[in-house]
């Protein structure tokens, strides 16, 4: 029996798109939650870890609730493009954001509070605004850790299962990732598909945790 390879290439696309929209997201929040201190800031950094910890049903669940059709975004969204946001791809991009970039955040965010603040205060010194600090010195300055971050969330959006099924399904052709499928297939007892799909899944994993190993800087024992 052939394998359907779409749901690998499905969970890299989405994985790529949600990899770009947490990075858009996230890192401008760990700068956010590494340079400002306020009010409340220790509950504004549980919140955005909150999807780390929660049931992914949970957080499916949520996610369900505020892209729904009866809710208001659910509505919005469905009269701008002619159909429901939920059990499209487009969910599993959503899902996969919200399952991602908290992870992004934290690891960005200890990245940023590393960087040696004394050229942030020389640029603040010679005039530069702060968006112009953050992206001509803080950024460049931690870029290799940033870059390995987002290799991890690219990996997690890779291989998401709980939230992805709660607001995208199981839609073969439409919305099935790569980790429906291989649930749905040992389901079905096709072991030969999910072997494939569980060492290509795994060699992808591998090749990423690696890459973000070597992007991540080591301190060599003195």
């Amino acid at each position: 029996m052939p394998i359907d390879w779409f749901p690998l290439w499905l969970s890299l696309r989405v994985a790529l798109i949600a990899t770009a929209g947490a990075a858009a997201v996230g890192i401008p929040a760990a700068y956010w939650l590494a340079n400002r201190e306020f009010k409340g800031k220790d509950i504004v950094d549980a919140a955005v870890t909150l999807p780390l910890v929660l049931p992914p049903t949970v957080v499916g669940y949520y996610l369900l609730v505020v892209l729904g059709r009866e809710s208001w975004f659910g509505r919005a969204y469905e009269s701008v493009f002619g159909e429901p946001l939920v059990f499209t791809w487009q969910a599993a991009v959503v899902a996969a954001v919200l399952h991602s970039a908290p992870l992004l955040v934290k690891s960005t965010r200890a990245a940023l509070e590393s960087v040696d603040h004394a050229y942030e205060r020389a640029a603040r010194t010679l005039g530069a605004p702060e968006w112009k600090v953050f992206l001509r010195v803080t950024l460049p300055l931690a870029r290799r850790p940033v870059m390995a971050a987002a290799a991890l969330a690219f990996a997690r959006s890779l291989g998401d299962f709980g939230v992805t099924i709660m607001v995208a399904g199981n839609i073969p052709g439409r919305t099935q990732t790569v980790a429906v499928a291989i649930y749905d297939a040992v389901e079905g007892g096709n072991g030969d598909t999910a072997r494939w799909l569980v060492i290509v899944v795994s060699a992808v994993s591998l090749a990423l945790l690696t890459l973000a190993n070597r992007l991540t800087p080591r301190r060599i024992p003195r």
